[in-house]
């Protein structure tokens, strides 16, 4: 097994360090979901995380890593007698992004479940997690299938696996850590909520401590065996602070005033239901513990707001997570009440790493040691690297405006926008646009299993066996199944797209004022986008040429800055746009062959500058019809007299076009409701 790099060996990141601590004294807190770019070292803090953890007693021989001092009654594996248990390091799973559902919940032998009735279960990751840690990192790209059994098993603590009639269940109680980088998309807010708290990482902008990230991690990769002797002594600290405040938690006093003040900030916050309070307050507890007190401050109750809410106040994808501390802190002392750990004969509740609470920043961090490596004069860290990446470059500046071009504005209000989608079958990821063959959705019929079966169709596998009955001595009333009989359930559900946004940027645009129309036209698709697990990208064209503003991304948020700053003005090289798009769809197609595209061009349907511009456009609008990619124009001419060029686009590329009133899902239901009413009226 190889040596994992030492918690207490990773450079500053107080808040990752405290947040994953707070969770190792009390699973209760639920997990943790750390944000941050590439190259920060999120995966090693997070790894590093497990060999702190005490060990676990288990029943001998259990699958299922049930408790001997009360063993799951429903264990498969069961029942179990009692007995002494066997002590075992606890343990960390990690769920890849790619994993299929059997290998998450485990998997039933169907075959023997048919012929002979045997329950023959293989366990998954999540019964491997029990009692311990399931990592999941690029938390943002799990496929929504898996999502869905997470949530179910985070929210119930068992698991359930059932295939036609046969069913097992199993605990499946763990601590769920996730990483992410918020450039590659957004979680689903179900699951935002399961995870108790959330710290943000960035890589430190200090040449001194960029130096010790990488003078350690260099020590690492040369012997890291011995650069885990280094640092076995403050381990093994380490490890025992965090028995210790384990055996203090149930101590610890959680009084109606800080329970007040918890009340208080989340409704001031206006998070969604009460599970953010719940979460503060086992927070705070736990910092208490962790501080070695019995009683909760309203320090405690400030730190754990910072860690316990900024994800749960966003109200839509496009909201940067955080929090107002000034804010913050006005409801605090509004609502401060007498607590006695805060008298003075406490002055100091949470004191420095030469006091009983170790520690020092981020509310008891436990102190790094003395490290020949250890900067003299360095009292805030940065993260050790888990990989040789760069930190995110800044963010990309706001066009240049050119003559004539005109400053960026503001986009209008977004709306719910009309259900777009690329007719046919695909077989692409998983998601909620266009129709698909997936593993999940309803059943549309069957075919031979290719590889290990997963979805079996009963009807179909009896009628393969039925004939061959006699012919395999039948005696008595259990049918006898061969492994050609077996038949796997073809299904249809739904997949994510690839949409790509060609937008219209020019002069024409600018006029009457519709360009605030466009921008909040776009960010609705893009919304709708989010919420369909498409993947997007971003062509504007203006003046003379077309700019890929956003390679394709499963990032949302990163479209809707770029739309932001677009400014307007100039002509209109309507042919540069198709053709940027058609290149960029070329790459696309042999990076993701199973992704289909979605062409959505937004424009009036001018085309201005150079020899027949026009005509240009007709052509580059054919190469798209020829290879048959869906698209829509989005119409944005308005006024009395309309030219209905972007019509005549839209015939070309072999799409349809919409126009920006219709492209609201609410106006079209109403138009139709308004007919339907004629028409009975009529009758």
């Amino acid at each position: 097994m190889s040596t994992r790099y030492p918690f207490t060996a990773v450079v500053g990141m107080d808040d990752l360090r405290l947040a994953l601590l707070l969770n190792a004294v009390s699973p209760a807190v639920g997990g943790v979901l750390v944000r941050g770019e590439k190259g920060t070292a999120k995966s090693t803090a997070v790894r590093a995380l497990a060999d702190l953890l005490p060990e676990v007693a288990v029943v001998p021989g259990c699958r299922f890593s049930c408790d001997p001092a009360a063993p799951d009654p429903d264990c498969p594996d069961g029942p179990h007698e009692n007995g002494p248990g066997a002590a075992r390091a606890a343990r960390m799973v990690e769920l890849p992004v790619g994993a299929s559902e059997d290998r998450l919940v485990g998997a039933l032998d169907i075959e023997r479940a048919l012929g002979e009735g045997v329950k023959a279960f293989e366990p998954g990751l999540l019964a491997d997690a029990h009692r311990g840690i399931l990592y999941v990192d690029e938390v943002n790209l799990l496929h929504d299938h898996l999502i869905d059994l997470l949530l179910d098993a985070a929210a119930m603590g068992s698991s359930y696996v059932e295939r036609e009639g046969v069913s097992v269940r199993h605990a499946a109680r763990f601590l769920l850590v996730g990483t992410m980088n918020p450039e590659e998309g957004e979680l689903r807010p179900q699951l935002l909520d399961r995870f108790g708290l959330t710290v943000e990482v960035a890589a430190s902008r200090e040449p001194e401590q960029r130096v010790e990230v990488v003078r350690r991690r260099l020590a690492y990769d040369d012997d890291p065996a011995a650069f885990a002797t280094r640092w076995a002594d403050e381990e093994d600290a380490l490890r025992g602070r965090i028995v210790a405040a384990r055996e203090l938690l149930p101590s610890v006093v959680l009084g109606d005033a800080v329970l007040l003040q918890i009340a208080a900030t989340c409704a001031a916050f206006e998070v969604d239901g009460m599970r953010a309070d719940i979460v503060m307050a086992r927070t705070a507890t736990a910092l208490a513990a962790w501080a070695g007190r019995t009683e909760v401050t309203s320090e405690d109750v400030r730190q754990a707001a910072l860690l316990a809410l900024p994800h749960r106040r966003r109200r839509n994808p496009f909201d940067a997570p955080g929090l107002d501390e000034d804010k913050l802190d006005e409801t605090l002392e509004r609502f401060q009440g007498d607590q006695g750990a805060e008298s003075d004969d406490d002055p100091d509740p949470d004191p420095g790493p030469e006091g009983p609470g170790g520690g020092g920043g981020g509310g008891g961090v436990p102190p790094q040691g003395d490290s020949p490596e250890s900067p003299a004069d360095s009292p805030e860290r940065d993260g050790s690297p888990d990989s040789p990446d760069d930190a995110r470059p800044p963010a990309a500046p706001a066009p240049a405006q050119g003559p004539g071009e005109r400053a960026a504005v503001k986009a209008a209000e977004p709306f719910r926008t009309k259900m777009l989608s690329v007719p046919g079958l695909g077989e692409g990821a998983a998601g909620r646009r266009s129709r698909a063959r997936t593993d999940h959705g309803r059943t549309t019929g069957s075919r031979r299993p290719q590889g290990a079966l997963t979805k079996l169709h009963l009807t179909a596998t009896v009628q393969a066996a039925a004939p061959h009955q006699r012919a395999r001595g039948r005696s008595g009333r259990g049918l006898v199944v061969r492994r050609d009989d077996l038949r796997q359930a073809t299904r249809e559900g739904r997949e994510g797209n690839l949409v790509l946004f060609v937008v219209d940027a020019s002069g024409s645009m600018a006029a009457r004022q519709r360009m605030s129309a466009v921008k909040g036209a776009v960010l609705s698709l893009l919304l709708d986008a989010y919420q369909r697990r498409d993947k997007v990208g971003l062509i504007t064209f203006r003046g003379k040429d077309a700019e890929l503003a956003l390679p394709p991304t499963s990032s949302v948020d990163a479209a809707a800055a770029r739309l932001e700053t677009l400014p307007t003005g100039g002509r209109t090289p309507l042919a540069a746009g198709l053709l940027r798009a058609h290149d960029v769809l070329r790459v696309e197609r042999l990076r993701d062959p199973s992704r289909r595209p979605l062409l959505v061009v937004v424009t009036d349907g001018r085309a201005t500058g150079g020899p027949e511009p026009v005509a240009l456009a007709g052509r580059a609008a054919r190469l798209h019809a020829a290879e048959g990619t869906a698209s829509v124009v989005v119409d944005c001419e308005s006024g009395m007299v309309r030219l209905g060029l972007a019509g005549e686009l839209a015939r070309e590329l072999g799409g349809g076009a919409v126009t920006l009133d219709e492209l609201r899902a609410d106006s079209i239901a109403g138009l139709v409701k308004d007919v339907q009413g004629t028409s009975r009226r009529a009758a």
